[in-house]
C-alpha cells in the first residue's frame, strides 16, 4: 500500500470529507476523484446530494456533522461567510481544511481597490489560518475552463471575444490540476500550512488562447481588445449588470491586462511532483468533447 492508499484509507475510516460547491468546476472534480479514491463524499450545494447555501447559515451543520476534513470553494461577497462556516467547521470536529482562494490574494490591489485587503478572499484566508486545525491554501489564477464552461465559452463559440485585457496574457490553470492539488492536501499528509500559487506551466495572451483552440477545431473567433470604461458599460447596457458588479468584473480582469497573471507559479510541481498540464491537452480534450461545437 502506498502512503496516499494508507492517508486516504485512514480519512475514509474515520469519516467523510465535504465539498463545498461540489457540483462546481472544481467542486465537481475534487468529488469524483475522491470517490474513485474510495473516500466517503458529501458534494454539498444547493443542487448537490447534501443540501448547502452558502446564503442559509441553517444548512450549514447538517452538512458537517461528521465530517473530518472539508474543501472550501467561497463565495465571492463581501462580508464573506467562510469565518462563520470555519468557525463552525472546527466546532462541529472537521480537523483539515482545504480552502480555494485566488491568485494575487496576498498582494495588495492586485484585483484594484474594492479588494485592497484580500477581498473575500482574503477574509478567508486569515480565517482558516486561525483556525486551529491543519489547514491549506489553494491560489489558483484564470481558469482554462472558463473557455469551455464559463464566462468566455458563449464569445468563441459566436466567434468574437471581446475583452479589455489588450495584449496582456496569463498562465491560464487547468482546473484538472487544481483538483488533484486539493484531493492530495485533503487525503495526504505534509500539506498543512501550504499556500500552493496554481498556474499552467506557460502564459498565453487571448489572441494565443484563440489560436490554440483555432488549431485543433479549426474554428476560428476573433480577438477584439476593447476599452475596459466601453466593456464596463456595456456590461450595464447588455448584460443587466449593476455599476458595481461591472467595476467589479472589470477590475478582475485586470491583472490579465497588465500580465501579472503571466509568471509561472510552482504549486502545482510542490504539491504532486509533476509539471501542471498544458493549455494545448486542455484544448484537445475539450474539443473531443465538442464544447465549441
Amino acid at each position: 500500500m502506498t502512503q496516499t492508499d494508507a492517508t486516504t484509507a485512514a480519512t475514509s475510516a474515520q469519516g467523510p470529507v465535504l465539498v463545498t460547491g461540489g457540483t462546481g468546476k472544481t467542486g465537481r472534480r475534487v468529488v469524483a476523484r475522491l470517490r474513485g479514491l474510495g473516500v466517503e463524499t458529501r458534494a454539498a450545494s444547493r443542487s448537490g446530494d447534501t443540501p448547502f447555501d452558502w446564503s442559509d447559515p441553517t444548512t450549514w451543520q447538517a452538512a458537517l456533522d461528521g465530517a473530518v476534513a472539508v474543501y472550501i470553494t467561497p463565495l465571492d461577497t463581501t462580508p464573506s461567510p467562510t469565518p462563520a462556516f470555519v468557525e463552525q467547521a472546527v466546532a462541529s470536529g472537521v480537523r483539515r481544511l482545504v480552502l480555494l482562494s485566488a491568485r494575487g490574494t496576498d498582494v495588495p490591489g492586485y484585483f484594484g481597490p474594492a479588494y485592497e485587503d484580500g477581498g473575500p478572499h482574503g477574509e478567508g484566508e486569515r480565517a482558516v489560518r486561525a483556525s486551529g486545525v491543519e489547514w491549506t491554501i489553494l491560489r489558483p489564477g484564470w481558469f482554462s475552463q472558463n473557455f469551455s464552461e464559463g464566462v468566455f465559452l458563449d464569445g468563441v463559440r459566436d466567434g468574437e471575444l471581446a475583452l479589455p485585457t489588450g495584449d496582456g496574457k496569463a498562465a491560464f490553470i487547468d482546473a484538472d490540476d487544481i483538483a488533484d492539488v486539493a484531493v492530495a492536501a485533503l487525503t495526504e499528509d505534509g500539506h498543512a500550512g501550504e499556500e500552493y500559487g496554481l498556474s499552467g506551466p506557460r502564459a498565453l495572451g487571448i489572441a494565443d488562447v484563440l489560436d490554440e483552440i483555432a488549431k485543433e477545431t479549426g474554428k476560428r473567433a476573433a480577438y477584439v481588445a476593447v476599452d475596459p470604461s466601453a466593456f464596463r458599460a456595456g456590461l450595464v447596457a447588455d448584460q443587466g449588470f449593476t455599476d458595481e458588479e461591472a467595476g467589479l468584473w472589470t477590475d478582475a480582469l485586470e491583472p490579465i491586462t497588465t500580465s501579472r497573471e503571466a509568471p509561472v507559479l510552482d504549486g502545482v510541481r510542490r504539491a504532486l511532483g509533476r509539471e501542471p498540464r498544458d493549455f494545448a491537452d486542455f484544448v484537445r480534450e475539450a474539443a473531443v468533447r465538442g464544447v465549441w461545437g
